[in-house]
């Protein structure tokens, strides 16, 4: 018998490519989504037209309690990606932040609590849960800064890190992720929190305020103008969409050893970029010629965050494969090749 996976915010970028990774190895996959995103409409056409069996339903976890009642009852899994997902967004509107992120997360882990089918659940979290650990120093070479501890610049942020929650956005989605940690602990739920960092590939409309890889290559290839907010030697570690739904199926498989536990998720140190060494990666593979305007740093805007991923890679098996010039280069092709529908989804 199949096993069966909803896929909450399946309609964005992670999720279409986490459907496409599940339906090619013989799960049956339904996707949920609110459709309130740009690109999401896009996303499903396209998924639908490669594989027209893959469910699609139209809920709102914050509203739709019942209905999302009826989604999780008799899955095997849930992978529950649905967000507000832009720190400045939850800024400017910080209620609908904590709705989408706080209170729909609580919905989706009472629906799966009151169920019968009891689904496992992996829940997508954020580096943002760890504030901006200001109390590791960080320097500045040329092009990035690195922090100055020698295990957080060797090793990256771990697990055990203090959370401290900076933004609405980081204390929306670290009251989630404890939220899902908890449910493990208090009612036997099967959960395991993956804190990602910077994911970022193929069907990703990024925009200014979120997805800053595919929004630089999107700016760049459309050569309209960009904003470097800060130093921009902010570093991050960047994750190729198609490596970290890898892990979603191994988490799922291995959910029984894993379940209660949290995991940093990103590129870890091996894969790590700077805003400047994007913009220089841009000029020399695309040819980018503007020169981006500065601003002010932004709220919750980490100067440095890498993720320690011994943990995970410890625990699963799993590691990155594609580097990041291979990503980028993957990213860049998937929007020349998508010129129109990118232009259309993002100026609409």
């Amino acid at each position: 018998m199949k096993k069966k996976i909803l896929i909450i915010g399946g309609a964005g970028f992670i999720g279409i490519n986490a459907a496409r990774r599940f339906f090619a190895k013989g799960w049956d996959v339904t996707l949920l989504d609110n459709f309130s995103r740009k690109g999401t409409n896009h996303n499903v056409e396209v998924l639908l037209a490669e594989s027209p069996d893959i469910k699609v339903i139209t809920v709102d976890i914050v509203t739709d309690l019942e209905a999302l009642g009826e989604a999780v009852e008799g899955k095997d899994s849930v992978l529950h990606l649905a967000a507000q997902v832009a720190v400045t967004t939850s800024v400017v509107d910080p209620r609908n932040d904590f709705l989408q992120n706080a209170l729909g997360t609580f919905n989706v882990l009472e629906a799966i609590r009151l169920s019968e089918s009891k689904p496992a659940i992996i829940y997508t979290s954020t580096n943002k849960v760890y504030g901006g650990l200001e109390e590791y120093a960080v320097q500045d070479t040329e092009k990035r800064c690195e922090f100055i501890d020698d295990e957080f610049r060797t090793y990256g942020v771990p697990e055990s890190q203090s959370l401290d929650f900076h933004s609405p956005y980081g204390c929306s989605k670290g009251a989630a992720d404890q939220y899902v940690r908890d449910y493990a602990r208090i009612y036997g739920l099967k959960t395991v929190v993956l804190r990602q960092s910077c994911i970022y590939g193929e069907h990703q409309f990024g925009v200014e305020d979120q997805g800053w890889v595919a929004w630089f290559s999107i700016a760049a290839l459309f050569d309209k103008d960009l904003t470097i907010y800060g130093s921009g030697k902010q570093i991050r570690d960047l994750l190729f969409v198609d490596d970290v739904t890898e892990l979603y199926e191994i988490v799922f498989e291995k959910i029984d050893a894993l379940s209660g536990n949290v995991y940093n998720v990103g590129g870890g140190p091996e894969n790590t970029l700077s805003l400047i060494e994007l913009i220089e990666l841009m000029r020399k593979n695309i040819g980018y010629t503007k020169t981006p305007a500065h601003a002010g740093v932004r709220a919750g805007d980490q100067p440095a965050f890498v993720a320690d991923i011994r943990s995970i890679e410890r625990d699963t098996g799993w590691k990155p494969k594609i580097s990041v010039s291979e990503g980028v280069d993957k990213l860049h092709a998937w929007i020349k090749g998508n010129e129109s529908s990118v232009r259309s989804v993002l100026e609409n």
